[in-house]
């Protein structure tokens, strides 16, 4: 009878560990390098502005943007998507016809956390306050 307790008591343990170390959704990227990120000011929700502002190569650029897109934390509540203030379109390296990712981003205010929108998805995705810092230092330079 012990021994049958214990066993369900480990168990119960391994079952509520399991519940409480899911993984946030994050956004996701292609697993391909990137040739380029090009920024134009946004048109608005759904519409995608091709003329860039700011074209990205520099490696640290590409990275920074990389981790700010990958790292951003899908929300399950509804969140006021109105006027993006970008609309940032990522172009991959491969000639294998790869498709571009186009999004939208609403920068944070200074200590406040940035959005990242799919064009095709109406999920929203959260950086942190840290690296809105680090966006704003990019986009704003």
């Amino acid at each position: 009878m012990k021994a049958s307790f214990s066993l369900a008591l480990v168990l119960g343990l391994f079952m509520l560990a399991g519940c409480g170390s899911q993984q946030a959704e994050t956004m996701v990227l292609l697993d391909e390098k990137i040739s380029e990120v090009k920024i134009s000011k946004s048109k608005g929700f759904g519409d995608m502005n091709e003329d860039p502002f700011l074209i990205l190569k520099d490696e640290d650029s590409l990275n920074l943007l990389e981790k700010a897109i990958t790292s951003a934390v899908k929300q399950s509540e509804k969140v006021d998507t109105t006027d993006s203030d970008y609309d940032v379109i990522v172009e991959y390296e491969s000639n294998k016809g790869l498709p571009t990712h186009g999004l939208h981003l609403w920068l944070g205010k200074e200590n406040e956390q940035s959005m990242f929108m799919y064009l095709t998805d109406d999920s929203v995705y959260l950086t942190s306050a840290a690296m809105t810092q680090k966006l704003r230092e990019l986009l704003e330079n």
